[in-house]
């Protein structure tokens, strides 16, 4: 849940941390802490150290204090900024006492008790009616089982959560806590530890419950006073919330303009190119990350630490800079014309997207050869898959020669890879953006709503604690673009009163997101997070002696065989200079209710889960993952909870039954020949049961595609769309959505390309737009 790294030379990148450690002296202790204040929350983080060793190991303790108002039911930390391997230390008020814990925990499950800190609680502790503050000396706390800190290093990037749900049992240190719905607003800061240490006999006074520099116990007071930052932020043109793909390419586009522009990323750097530090050990001397190599992708799936996925949202989502371009396959298909069509839903204004695709096109040219030696590797699984199809009319292609086509063709797959590293819009509009004296990119910096007056927006809430109530004002005309996501925009929304009403009402019903709401007056009725669409997806698994299944991809981040991995690094080529698919195809479909559906088929070597009875060879396994796709109708809704937590409430597959039933007969032309491939054998679904019984029985919680559209549906009219033809939000005046959300219905393939062009015309159109900066 909280991040775990980041590169001290951050700043030489082109982006900053939203919050530093600042020094501050606690008024009623005299104690010199370092930290921060959550101004959102109004919880002070306070740390100080005794001096570093001149030799051997370092002291293992530090004393630190937290101040909170009693809204905050419990509040915690991780100062390495990881909720796995990490020390967690949380603390609540309980009857005129403060309980605390110690908490440890491997993997994203329920932190268990950690016995090894010893923790003293310090004179000038208290709870009163309105706050409550926790003096603590903490032993043997800057290592533990499977991680530590490093009280001198120049760069830290620690971690806060504040709660407003209370933990099980307050009376019992070892309740249980909900794991991430307690801990639901959270944030991180830059912390140069090295700057907060004392003398010995400052220090050693103060760990014995002595004030100022060196004086005795003073008498405890119910006094609060906490610093607070009186800076305010620079007013700009534009500010656009989340670097996924439709913030950094209308980033780079209106920034191209000349326009003052801040992009705010809740999430930390990503690639070796913007910072990032997470890498396997086998590429350590390098500046390769996780995000950077290829054949990573499915270790996303199964890494332990996976800091990279939004952990208040219940679907997978990536909150990190690139968003989910950063962590996703990248899979990409230049889109069709029909997937611009006002017969998919989009406004006639739309339909003419062939210049703003091939403006992308000429930015980030798509490859179906990413390694860098212009080999294919691992291609077994495209060879067997092959003589699958073509015994039924399947054609092989170029994909992305052809977008119009795609109806009974295959090919390899194709990606936005560069180099044969990750690229995507973060290793090309974000570059070319960075280099302009007018764009600004702020990592670790959480939006919580927009600030508006009835239609008027002036600026975004965040929870920045080094500006004055952590509010980013605009210039005069100027705009605000959310580029969230699917459930990152529409959750925004709900949070600046735009939505429906029960959406609304929840957040006017939380302690913290309420009262930030504009009056009921103000609200604005929209039909965000409905009309969702989602493609339904069918794994079926095969065997046949010539795959190459790679071990299921089990160890590619651990430990890959060591010639793949030399290879990669000595010239980015080889298996992990691509991921995991290696063909995709398309077919058209009748359907009883006479519209056409396509199907995609996508084939890897490997299988997430195998449900057999049939005895096989694991080491030749492979998946082809049918994907039902354009013109389907099932349409769901996705929402919030009462801890604020995204969520699909309606779930969107197969919601039509002739969705259902087009894709059981997709599925069942796919293995119609598999009699006449020699060797291959269907083991899932088995011999035991019919496509539509396998279908039937399909867990819904893995038939989501994470290719989530149309929760902020763009359209003509207010009420039936959230934005207009300009990506607007209908009864604002500057408010505007640019992602996924917007689109309509889902394109043929996957909507990586689809989105990217969507951003290149959304930027164009806003850019024309009367009354901007």
């Amino acid at each position: 849940m909280l991040l775990r790294h980041l590169l001290g030379v951050l700043p030489s990148v082109g982006f900053v941390l939203s919050q530093a450690a600042t020094e501050f002296i606690d008024p009623d202790n005299g104690i010199s802490f370092w930290g921060i204040t959550d101004v959102v929350h109004q919880v002070t983080y306070g740390y100080v150290f005794p001096p570093l060793a001149t030799s051997g190991p370092n002291p293992d303790e530090y004393i630190a204090e937290i101040v909170a108002p009693l809204a905050n039911e419990w509040v915690g930390f991780a100062l390495s900024g990881s909720m796995v391997d990490s020390l967690l230390i949380a603390a609540w008020p309980n009857n005129g006492q403060i309980v605390f814990t110690t908490r440890y925990a491997t993997t994203n499950v329920l932190p268990d008790v950690y016995p090894g800190p010893i923790i003293t609680t310090l004179p000038h502790s208290f709870v009163n009616s309105t706050h409550w503050k926790w003096v603590f000396r903490c032993q043997n706390c800057t290592s533990w089982l499977g991680g530590s800190i490093d009280p001198g290093a120049e760069a830290a990037v620690p971690a806060w959560c504040a709660s407003s749900i209370p933990v099980d049992d307050p009376s019992d240190p070892g309740t249980s806590m909900v794991q991430h719905t307690d801990c639901k607003t959270f944030g991180f800061y830059f912390f140069e530890f090295a700057s907060a240490h004392v003398s010995a006999d400052v220090y050693n006074n103060w760990a014995a419950g002595g004030s100022g520099g060196g004086g005795g116990i003073t008498t405890t007071t119910t006094t609060t006073t906490s610093v607070l930052p009186t800076r305010t932020a620079t007013p700009v043109d534009y500010i656009i919330v989340g670097s996924g793909p439709g913030g950094i390419i209308t980033a780079d586009r209106i920034s191209q303009a000349g326009k003052s522009v801040l992009l705010l990323e809740r999430g930390g750097p990503s690639t070796g190119q913007t910072g990032g530090t997470y890498q396997p050990n086998w590429a350590k001397g390098t500046s390769l990350t996780k995000f950077d190599i290829p054949g990573l992708f499915e270790s996303m799936f199964t890494d332990a630490n996976d800091f990279w996925w939004c952990k208040d949202i219940t679907v997978f989502a990536g909150c990190l800079l690139g968003g989910g371009t950063s962590v996703n396959g990248a899979l990409y298909w230049l889109p069709s014309d029909n997937d611009f069509s006002t017969q998919v839903g989009w406004p006639q204004q739309w339909t003419n997207h062939q210049p703003y695709t091939a403006m992308l096109k000429a930015r980030l040219p798509p490859t179906d050869a990413p390694s860098k030696d212009g080999k294919r590797y691992l291609e077994q699984v495209s060879n067997v898959v092959a003589d699958l199809l073509i015994p039924q009319g399947y054609r092989n292609v170029t994909i992305n020669d052809s977008p119009n086509a795609k109806d009974h063709v295959y090919g390899y797959s194709a990606y936005d890879f560069i180099g044969g590293q990750r690229g995507g819009p973060v290793a090309t509009y974000l570059q070319t953006a960075l280099a302009r004296p007018n764009f600004k990119l702020q990592l670790f910096t959480n939006v919580l709503n927009v600030v508006r007056n009835g239609s008027q927006i002036t600026g975004v809430t965040t929870n920045d604690t080094s500006v004055l109530n952590g509010f980013y004002p605009l210039n005069p005309n100027g705009r605000v673009i959310l580029s969230g996501g699917s459930y990152g925009s529409a959750r925004l929304l709900f949070r600046s009163g735009i939505g429906p009403p029960d959406m609304l009402s929840i957040v006017a019903n939380d302690p913290v997101a309420g009262p930030n709401l504009p009056p009921q007056s103000q609200w604005i009725n929209l039909p965000v997070g409905f009309n969702v669409s989602d493609n339904p997806s069918i794994n079926l698994v095969f065997t046949h002696p010539s795959v190459d299944a790679y071990d299921n991809w089990a160890d590619v981040f651990t430990d890959p065989p060591a010639a793949d991995a030399a290879q990669y690094l000595a010239n980015r080529s080889g298996i992990m200079a691509q991921a995991s698919p290696r063909l995709n195809f398309w077919s058209a479909l009748g359907a009883s209710d006479g519209v056409t559906r396509w199907m995609q088929g996508t084939a890897r070597p490997g299988a997430a889960s195998v449900t057999t009875t049939l005895n096989y060879n694991a080491s030749q396994m492979f998946t082809i993952t049918g994907y039902l796709s354009a013109g389907i109708k099932s349409r769901g809704r996705l929402g919030i909870n009462a801890a604020m937590n995204g969520m699909p409430l309606v779930n969107p597959w197969l919601v039509d039954p002739a969705d259902k039933s087009t894709l059981i007969q997709g599925l069942n032309n796919i293995i119609s020949t598999v009699s006449l491939v020699p060797g291959l054998q269907l083991i899932m679904p088995d011999n035991t049961m019919t496509m539509a019984q396998y279908v039937d029985n399909y867990d819904p919680a893995t038939m989501d595609s994470n290719h989530w559209v149309g929760s902020n549906i763009i359209g003509t009219k207010a009420g039936e769309a959230v934005v207009d033809v300009n990506t607007k939000v209908f009864g604002t005046n500057n408010l505007f959505v640019v992602d996924a959300s917007i689109i309509p219905s889902l394109p043929y393939g996957n909507p990586h390309g689809t989105l990217m062009s969507v951003a290149e015309q959304a930027a164009a159109k806003i850019l024309a737009l009367a009354g901007g900066p």
